[in-house]
């Protein structure tokens, strides 16, 4: 297998565990030196699209949310997130993983979605540094 092919898997096995489909927009609120460019890079090499900013208004898919403890108001954070999801998107948070600067308590981050009407529905190894969790709308039944 070459270093292209070999890199290849590598992204689209970082994207895959996010859930990231080709053709989705996917929006990216949060961006700061620390994030992790090899997640990044998948995304958009599974997608097709580069990663929208947070000034992007139209709809999205998927929202990848970089948090950090001091970032502000968690639930703040979230509400503002869910604006331009479409119905059934997800907003993936990414978090520091414990021990490392930033962490945010896997407490914070139930009670701050559990209050803005989301669901935690997986939480994952997302990056070297960083952890995932995935939050979902409820669904609303017609």
């Amino acid at each position: 297998m070459s270093a292209t092919a070999g890199q290849a898997q590598s992204e689209r096995s970082l994207a895959e565990r996010l859930g990231v489909k080709p053709g989705q927009v996917v929006q990216e609120i949060g961006y700061d030196d620390d994030v992790d460019e090899e997640l990044r890079e998948s995304v958009e090499a599974v997608t097709g699209n580069e990663l929208v900013d947070e000034d992007y208004d139209d709809v999205v898919d998927v929202v990848l949310l970089w948090w950090r403890e001091d970032d502000g108001d968690l639930f703040e954070g979230l509400t503002d997130a869910m604006v331009p999801l479409t119905s059934g998107g997800d907003i993936w948070l990414l978090t520091p993983k414990a021990g490392r600067e930033g962490h945010v308590e896997p407490s914070d981050i139930g009670e701050a979605a559990q209050t803005a009407g989301l669901s935690q529905t997986s939480s994952i190894s997302a990056a070297k540094e960083w952890s995932g969790t995935r939050l979902v709308a409820p669904k609303v039944r017609k």
